[in-house]
């Protein structure tokens, strides 16, 4: 298991649009990976658990995968992050 944390940097947060991308790369992957916040965490490949989060801009989110592809995963989903989740 690995994490990481991650400051979302796009003006939107993790709403609509942004977190449709998020959760399509987060499916790309065979691991397990969640997204937490404060003493929240939720399946990072659910749309209606990320969206219930209220992510916004500049919140630092601990990215959190499991399995065989787990470092790659995370590598992919903190690019998609940093590159403003294509807006």
């Amino acid at each position: 298991m690995l994490s990481r944390d991650v400051t979302i940097v796009n003006e939107v947060g993790l709403h609509a649009r942004p977190a449709t991308f998020f959760i399509q790369k987060a499916n790309t992957f065979k691991s397990s990976i969640w997204i937490e916040k404060e003493d929240r965490r939720v399946n990072a490949k659910s749309l209606l658990g990320v969206l219930s989060m209220g992510i916004v801009k500049g919140t630092v989110v601990t990215l959190i995968a499991d399995g065989e592809d787990e470092a790659d995963a995370l590598n992919g989903l903190e690019k998609l992050i940093l590159d403003e989740l294509g807006d």
